[in-house]
């Protein structure tokens, strides 16, 4: 894959820390984004509907009501709502209980922030439930909030959850750094004011005013994010290509 933000110059002054780092959970900090898709291919399997994969690439990244809304409709499956989320809720806890990979550079970063003591939120349009499951494998002592999905009226890609995270943590939105994986979770990010650090998990996400993006975590430290609040909000210039060893949102 091919960055679009160069190599990190360890010469450079580190400038101010973020008033705060917001992540994002499924496929930015966990990779969950297959658990989902299995759910689903499993749910409407047992609904005599087989999903094609290019329906993956719809759903990813999307809350759970817009998601399983859109599989009802191109299967044309007899069932409700909130029949079919229940059933992807009950497929996917099964799944998380069994634990949770990480995604690569995620425990680092994490373990970076902490020991810094750069205040950090984990935003997500995952239930409750989910995300507290899930912070069994990530960690739950990494974050000094958390805002789940089922909390607010408006989830991504709303501003909401990303403005309560930053009030919650007593920072301007201007000057966090809002870490993503989709579409959806960008635009609620951008919508509240943050920086953001895109790390795409399955759809490609331009590079933009205020967005940077990466391949991964891996490349993520921060002096890095320093320079994302320090430097100015201008699109970065594709890099060289460089070799790098989520519902959602």
């Amino acid at each position: 894959m091919t960055s679009s933000t160069p190599a990190l110059d360890a010469r450079r002054p580190l400038g101010s820390l973020p008033g705060a780092v917001l992540l994002d959970m499924d496929g930015t900090l966990v990779d969950t984004e297959g658990f989902w898709w299995d759910a689903e291919v499993e749910v409407f399997g047992a609904l005599g509907h087989v999903l094609d994969e290019e329906h993956r690439a719809v759903v990813v990244g999307g809350p759970m009501t817009r998601s399983a809304g859109y599989l009802i409709e191109v299967t044309g499956a007899d069932i409700t709502l909130d029949e079919v989320r229940d059933l992807l809720n009950t497929a996917f806890l099964r799944r998380l209980d069994g634990g949770v990979p990480l995604m690569p550079g995620a425990r680092r970063l994490l373990t970076e922030l902490a020991a810094h003591r750069v205040p950090t939120a984990l935003v997500s349009a995952s239930h409750r439930e989910v995300i507290d499951r899930t912070l069994r494998s990530l960690g739950a002592e990494f974050f000094g909030t958390t805002v789940a999905g089922d909390e607010l009226a408006r989830t991504k890609p709303h501003p909401d959850p990303y403005v309560t995270a930053a009030l919650r943590l007593g920072a301007e939105p201007a000057r966090c750094v809002a870490v993503e994986d989709t579409a959806t979770g960008v635009a609620s990010a951008e919508a509240a004011g943050c920086r953001v650090l895109a790390v795409p998990s399955v759809a490609p996400i331009p590079p933009a005013a205020g967005r940077t993006v990466v391949d991964s975590l891996e490349s993520v430290d921060l002096a890095f994010l320093r320079g994302l609040v320090s430097g100015p909000a201008e699109p970065s210039e594709p890099g060289p290509e460089e070799d790098l060893a989520g519902k959602r949102a």
